[in-house]
């Protein structure tokens, strides 16, 4: 319940920063500017999983950025064009893996849909369209199995092929790899980020997508020098 709890209390926390943003645009335009670059807090902007776990995928670069995500949290729709721009100038040592949150009813089904899209090979162009399909379109009601393979028929798989690869031991299988992954790692809600298993950094009210980027960087910049994590309590 915690899991599933969280993005729907992010979402109240970020009305009340928009509403709060509108009374004094330019002190708060200013001020979150200021703490978009500020260091990162322990605890709240990062934490360092210890003890490391191992990483996601195949390495295929020096670091790996895993984006543990899900096609029904919106707060990851407003984040994927910040990720899109980002990947366009992404670092040749970084590789992105996105891992679809497993957290049950829609997650788990738009994960299934995830897995069963990335068999059919059209997950890269359908990626980010499903979200603009889900909270732009509303094209997706209920979240269920049926009505996501409607969608996805959108890029032409056969409805009743893709059903079958949502449900299949394959897609099971790799589902059940993301939910590990998700709980070894601390996951607590959506959007988060992992770096090279030793790092996860969330989005924050006050700080944004921007902070978030930042302490990416941060982290990143770590890793590229060696430098173990930091201690508990301590900045990167």
């Amino acid at each position: 319940m915690k899991r599933l709890l969280a993005p729907m209390l992010f979402a109240l926390s970020t009305l009340a920063a928009t509403m709060s943003a509108s009374a004094h645009p330019g002190q708060d335009q200013a001020t979150a500017a200021d703490a978009a670059t500020a260091a990162p807090r322990p605890g709240l902007d990062f934490e360092v999983i210890a003890p490391a776990v191992s990483r996601f995928a195949p390495v295929k670069a020096k670091i790996e950025v895993v984006e543990v995500f899900s096609y029904a949290c919106i707060h990851c729709a407003h984040f994927q064009p910040v990720v899109d721009k980002w990947l366009a100038h992404k670092p040749r040592d970084v590789q992105w893996e996105y891992v679809p949150a497993v957290f049950g009813g829609p997650f788990t089904n738009f994960a299934a849909a995830f897995y069963a899209a990335d068999a059919a090979g059209v997950r890269e162009r359908s990626h980010s369209a499903v979200f603009k399909a889900v909270f732009e379109e509303k094209a997706v009601k209920s979240g269920e199995p049926a009505e996501i393979a409607d969608l996805y028929s959108r890029w032409g798989v056969d409805r009743a092929k893709f059903l079958a690869a949502m449900d299949s031991p394959a897609v099971r299988e790799k589902m059940a790899t993301a939910k590990g992954f998700a709980m070894v790692t601390g996951i607590q809600g959506t959007p988060t980020l992992i770096v090279n298993g030793k790092y996860r950094i969330s989005v924050t009210t006050d700080r944004g997508f921007p902070g978030l980027l930042h302490t990416l960087d941060l982290a990143l910049a770590r890793e590229r020098k060696h430098l173990a994590p930091p201690a508990d309590g301590q900045a990167l």
